[in-house]
Order: structure tokens, then sequence, then C-alpha cells
């Protein structure tokens, strides 16, 4: 479901509608706005049909896409939009792409229709090029301030992260990103309403918030970047920052190159004997069930990303970039879901799928390991000697560990995975999703794991004790 959300108006006018498609995979939000004749939309996803679906439900034409910015966590589809839709396609002047676009620059205006103006104001910190866009209606010659589209910039409680463009301009870039809130907190009064494209989750945002909506009044009183100094806002940021996909760096060159619309089709089916071969040729094939029921059973070799979690975000931030893909879904339709999510990040055409369950995906045996609980680690600690297996960030890990647990940060596990001591091994992350990655992994490499599916806030309360770097927690 596409949910639509009307901001305020400027009095006798009919309202503005702000539509907005999230996804939540990713943490982004694209939005598109109209008039109930013309429309503009704010970075589109790459599968444009969900844009294409709103603008045809209300009925309304499109003139205008707008790029905040060369987006890193996923691929664009606004060239697409903007081609296949006959509209201008707005990128930063100074973005250096290899494709014709409507050029836009600081300060400047362009009408959407006849009521609807949009400014573009840099904002750098998360790109050196970034821009929002703020929005102003027009009614009875009278221009009013309605809202802004901050991209990367100033997020809900937050701001985008800083050093996705390399540690030798993280400085500069945090630097500019606090300068660049406060442009627009001075710019624009404390109505307007503010729309993020990151902040929901994704890697891109420097903090999380809860926040669904807020407008630039709100976050003065709630933002860091907004009720700190600069150095102490530079400070603290940096100090929380921790890693981000390895994807990320792929995206920025392909959004640059201009990227077409994505292929949706279905691909070739593979049977047992195919999904073996692939496997043993150091190909990926991926068992997307949750993972429960991957743990009571799955084809050997296989790895679980389940699609009820971040799917598209671990599995690009884990495989070899370029590494052949097979899906197995339960369904044709959730193989066709996972092939969306892929193509956001820019991983087009899966080389095969299958259908079905792990008996038909195997000429063999069905394999299986155990599911337990941190209170079952507790338990089992006291009789016998277990390896633990932490594979949350070393971030996380720094903060609190159980005593004696082994770090390998499930991004890494794939490459480290021969690391892994001997002996039975425990998996855990924080919520259960990344164990479940990682001990398929661990069971693809030939050991027996057993999955942790629990919350680690339990963990200390059944009686795991608990270390931080200070006291001497091992990554």
């Amino acid at each position: 479901m596409i949910p639509s959300f009307r901001g305020k108006t400027t009095e006798g006018a009919a309202p503005l509608t702000v539509r907005v498609i999230e996804t939540p995979a990713l943490g982004d939000r694209t939005y598109v706005v109209h008039d109930g004749e013309v429309a503009f939309v704010i970075d589109p996803q790459r599968d444009i049909d969900r844009v294409q679906q709103v603008l045809g439900d209300d009925g309304v034409r499109l003139t205008h896409v707008f790029e905040t910015h060369i987006h890193n966590d996923y691929v664009t589809g606004g060239l697409a939009l903007a081609e296949a839709a006959g509209a201008a396609y707005l990128v930063n002047a100074e973005d250096d792409v290899s494709f014709d676009r409507t050029p836009v620059r600081d300060g400047e205006v362009v009408e959407v229709g006849s009521r609807m103006r949009v400014r573009a104001i840099a904002t750098p910190g998360h790109t050196f090029t970034h821009l929002s866009y703020a929005l102003s209606t027009v009614a009875d010659g009278h221009e009013e301030p309605y809202a802004v589209f901050t991209g990367g910039s100033l997020l809900y409680g937050a701001t985008g992260r800083p050093d996705l463009l390399g540690s030798e301009h993280t400085d500069a870039l945090v630097r500019h990103q606090h300068a660049s809130a406060h442009r627009l907190a001075t710019e624009l009064p404390d109505a307007a309403e503010v729309y993020p494209t990151h902040g929901f989750g994704s890697f891109c945002s420097a903090t999380q918030s809860d926040a669904t909506s807020s407008t630039i009044g709100q976050e003065k009183h709630s933002n860091p970047v907004l009720t700190e100094d600069e150095e102490t806002y530079v400070r603290e940021l940096l100090d929380g920052l921790g890693a981000w996909p390895a994807y990320y760096v792929h995206m920025g060159p392909a959004n640059a190159r201009g990227p077409q619309a994505p292929d949706l089709s279905p691909v070739q089916e593979a049977d047992a004997t195919e999904l073996r071969r692939r496997m043993e040729a150091g190909e990926w094939v991926v068992d997307l069930r949750n993972r429960t029921a991957f743990a009571a059973g799955h084809a050997p070799g296989t790895v679980n990303f389940g699609l009820d979690g971040a799917f598209s975000t671990y599995l690009g931030w884990l495989i070899e970039w370029g590494t052949p893909l097979t899906l197995l879904g339960e369904t044709a339709e959730d193989v066709a879901t996972a092939q969306r999510e892929l193509v956001r990040i820019g991983i087009d055409r899966p080389a095969a799928q299958a259908t079905g369950g792990p008996e038909q995906w195997t000429t063999g045996e069905v394999a299986h390991f155990p599911t337990a609980t941190f209170a079952d680690l507790a338990q089992v600690r006291h009789h016998r000697q277990v390896v633990v297996l932490d594979v949350r960030r070393a971030d996380e890990h720094a903060k609190a560990a159980i005593g004696g647990a082994v770090n390998i940060p499930v991004h890494e596990l794939p490459r480290r995975v021969a690391e892994v001591p001997a002996g039975e091994v425990w998996v855990h992350c924080a919520g259960g999703y990344r164990a479940s990655i990682a001990a398929s992994f661990v069971a693809a490499a030939g050991r027996t794991p057993v999955a942790v599916d629990d919350t680690f806030d339990n963990a200390e309360k059944v009686g795991l004790h608990l270390v931080s770097s200070s006291d001497g927690s091992q990554d």
C-alpha cells in the first residue's frame, strides 16, 4: 500500500497532495507531489512502475523529476521515469554524469504548473553537490512556503552520513552538513514540512529516528545538528558512525551513467541438479524463506536471506559483486519480490530461479540445524564449552557483548568463515535475522551451527555475562 499525506495549503486554494512511496528494505522514500493536474517526483527508486501507478491512480501528468543527489545506496529510476513520461530530469549542474539532463543550480526556481514553485538549495554534506528543494504554493499572485525535500541532508532527528565518499572527505562534509542544516533552518519557516529521502533504516543516515513526519520548527528543537554547536555535532556524529554496505561503492557510478528501466521478467528455472552444479561452481543459491523455515530444512549449500528482513541490503553487502545468483522461493511471487528488491541495488538479472521447497531443491537429504534462545545458551554454557559467534557490527559488539564471544561481523563472514573456532557454534546477532544468514554460511562450510533466534536485550536478563570494550571485550 502506498500512503498519501496532505500538507497545509494556502488559504482558499485546493490542497496539494504529497504521496509517499516507501522502500522499507532500503530505508528510503520517494515523493510524488501534485496539484491535481501536474506532478513532480523527488528521488524515484529504480522500479518506476510504482511511481507510474500513483500518477495513473491520481490522474495527474508528470512534468519534472528531481534528484537531490547522486545516490550511494540505490540505483535511481529518475532518468528512466523522465524519459517514459517526457518530463524534465533535473540533476545538479555540477554532477559529472554521462546522460542528458536539465542542469539545476543553487537558487534556481522551477515552475511546476501554475501553482507550484520549486527552489533548489545547495545543501552539501551527504555529498558535495547535494541539493534540497523548497516547495512553495502560488495563489492569487501570493507565494507561500510549503515544504522542503531534503534528500540526505536534514533528516528526522539526524542527518545523512558524511563518510560515503571516502575518509579524506569526511571532515569537510560533516562540517558542510552542519552548515547546510542551519541554512535550511534559517531560510525556511518553522511550519514548513520536512520530507527526507533517507532515514527510515537507511545506512545513509548517520543515526536513526522513529519519527515519520516533521517540520523545520520541530527539527530546530530536536535535531542535534540544529541544537549543538558545530564542534560537538562533528565529534558526536563521527564517533557514532559504523560500517556501511559494501555495495554502496557501485551505486554512485551506476547512477552517473544513467540507469535504464529494469527487466523484471522471470528468469529460467533450475532443477536440483542444476542448483548443485551452480553451487559447486562457486555461485550463490539463495533461499528466500524465513529463518525458521530455513533452519527446519534447506538444500545443503544454500544460504538464507529471508524476504522478511533487510534482504537486499545484506545480500548486496555480503556478495562478491558480479557473482551469479539463483533465487529459491516458495512461490513465483516471492522470487519476483526478490528480483524487484535486487534491481534497486543494481543486481539486474538472477542467473536462475526455483520454486517449491527444499525437497525439490536437492537430490540428496534435506539439511537442517537447531535454533535456540539466549536462555538456552546460558543453560548450555553451564554444562559444556561452546563457541559463541557474535555477527553484529564491531561497534555493536564493543558496546556490549557476551563474555568470551568471537566477533566476526556478518558482512565479513563469507570471507572469514574459516576463522570460526572449532567446536559447537552458537551464532547470534541483535534480533535473529543476521544470525540466520551467518548460520547458513557456517552450515554451508560443513559445520553445524545453532542459530540464536532471540533479542540481544534478553542476554543479560538470563544471566549471560556482558562485557564492553572498556572492560575487556575482544573484537
